[in-house]
């Protein structure tokens, strides 16, 4: 049986970071993990820009509620969940995530929890695990799943290399340039059809 794994941000919805980053008009903030390799870097950095403006959970949230999928995105899903199963693997957290999974149809999404002051202030991040993505794949592959996996960031690399088969989807110029050997998709209709093939073929 197959099993079909996508990360959120940059697959199905717009970059959370950089939506907040152009709300409050701190430009900073629009580093994502695709400038950033480093997870843990990159949420101290976040977090340090948060507390110095004094900016809390909530005002995150405000502008969550005013994301949208991208074109094509629930389309694309419905599609794919008719297909198979489908899991969303995203470094994101839970209190971000209720809002987007619930325009796209409330998939299922293993994602990760933030620590919150009293004050509502970002003081910290709950991980389920180190390399989350990756290990859900090896999880999945142990009891008896084909997988396939795509994402457009350094922290997907991981997972698409470890799946069964996989691709970049969207990716920018500077993770295409060091992973060459990864194939590439830019639209929905193409990321659906390389699917089905990885399930005509098991």
């Amino acid at each position: 049986m197959e099993i079909v794994c996508l990360d959120l941000e940059g697959v199905l919805v717009p970059e959370i970071w950089i939506a907040f980053a152009e709300k409050t008009g701190i430009p900073e903030l629009k580093r994502t993990t695709r400038d950033e390799p480093d997870y843990a870097v990159l949420m101290r950095y976040r977090m340090d820009i948060l507390k110095e403006h004094g900016l809390r959970l909530s005002d995150i949230q405000d502008v969550i509620a005013t994301i949208k999928p991208l074109e094509g995105a629930r389309e694309f899903l419905d599609k794919l969940r008719e297909m198979t199963q489908v899991i969303i693997l995203s470094d994101t957290f839970q209190e971000f995530a209720l809002p987007l999974m619930r325009q796209l149809g409330y998939p299922t999404i293993f994602c990760n929890s933030l620590e919150v002051s009293s004050e509502g202030m970002l003081t910290g991040v709950k991980m389920r695990c180190e390399n989350g993505k990756m290990k859900a794949i090896e999880a999945l592959s142990s009891i008896g799943f084909r997988t396939f996996a795509s994402g457009d960031s350094y922290n997907d690399l991981a997972m698409i290399r470890k799946a069964d088969d996989g691709c970049l989807f969207r990716a920018p110029m500077n993770i295409l340039e060091s992973e060459k050997d990864l194939e590439i998709t830019q639209e929905y209709s193409e990321l659906l059809e390389r699917i089905r093939k990885f399930i005509k073929n098991g």
